[in-house]
């Protein structure tokens, strides 16, 4: 594909944005639809760890987690993937064998982006060759700005073309965009470049994701299906910490682009502590009463 004609972006109706999303988060939620939201919820989530003190034992107590989320809840999901940096991808892959759990690499100089093309392509093939199954790429924020839209283009197809046949998923960093237009915009160029995923944001940068910018998101996803009949997956990541809004997602999500979105093939959290609190909804639902916090592992 080529870069859109970006003049025809539609513009954002901000006020109408925000009293969708307002709709959306008063949804009442049945009691058994809930636990099937909250086992879907737990299904899509990207357990993550991306600080520099990370170890490859520090990933292989992830990997643990990964697969033991708690073993006294029956019937429970796996999560969708394990996030790691490239040269962990090789204690993750190995840790999460037959497990059915994809191990997801960012690359790209993350979280900045501010390296030439050349190393940025170098770190997706690497993780490619340590068994990433899903790279996470972020986009050149400044040169968005700028106006220099070939080029975000041309570095996404890039990277792209790097991974093979692996999954591709496009941060857009939404919180440095300014603005909801710029945020349908990143949106566009990304899903024409080849992206499998457009996700909001590193998590390192506030505000990371918000349910207005994913209305958009979704909204770019489901225009872009119409004219073009693929379907790109989203990733909202980063302050998405309690069950409760992670349903609120997953109404809006259902709402906007339907049932053939609600799985973890085209949907994902990126949100390590969101799994602890849907966990301490689930046992509550079983047993009526509450866990502590600290009942649950946070590795």
């Amino acid at each position: 594909m080529n870069l859109p004609d970006l003049s025809k972006t539609p513009k954002i109706d901000k006020v109408g944005v925000h009293e969708r999303v307002n709709r959306f988060c008063k949804r009442s939620i049945k009691s058994s639809a809930k636990e099937m939201g909250l086992h879907l919820a737990l299904s899509m989530i990207d357990l993550t760890t991306l600080e520099g003190k990370d170890t490859p034992e520090k990933v292989k107590q992830l990997c643990y987690k990964a697969q033991h989320l708690d073993d006294s809840l029956q019937g429970l999901p796996n999560v969708a993937a394990v996030c790691v940096y490239p040269t962990l991808v090789g204690i993750a892959k190995k840790e999460l064998i037959g497990s059915g759990i994809n191990v997801a690499s960012v690359v790209t100089a993350f979280p900045s982006g501010q390296s030439t093309l050349e190393v940025k392509i170098s770190d997706t093939k690497f993780a490619v060759a340590e068994g990433a199954d899903e790279v996470d790429m972020v986009i050149s924020r400044g040169k968005f700005l700028e106006g220099e839209y070939n080029f975000v283009f041309d570095e996404i197809a890039a990277v792209k073309q790097a991974c093979g046949k692996k999954h591709l998923k496009v941060i857009l960093e939404t919180g440095e965009l300014d603005t909801l237009d710029n945020v349908r915009k990143a949106s566009d160029i990304a899903m024409h470049a080849g992206a499998d995923f457009i996700k909001t944001s590193t998590g390192k940068i506030n505000p990371a994701a918000t349910m207005p910018v994913v209305f958009v998101m979704l909204n770019a996803i489901k225009e872009f299906h119409q004219k073009t009949g693929i379907k790109v997956g989203m990733k909202p990541a980063g302050g998405i910490s309690t069950a409760k809004k992670s349903l609120q997602y997953l109404v809006m999500l259902k709402e906007t682009l339907g049932d053939e979105w609600m799985n973890k093939e085209l949907f994902r959290f990126g949100a390590s502590s969101l799994a602890n609190d849907v966990l301490m909804q689930l046992k509550k639902q079983e047993t009526g009463v509450y866990q502590s916090l600290d009942y649950f592992s946070k590795d």
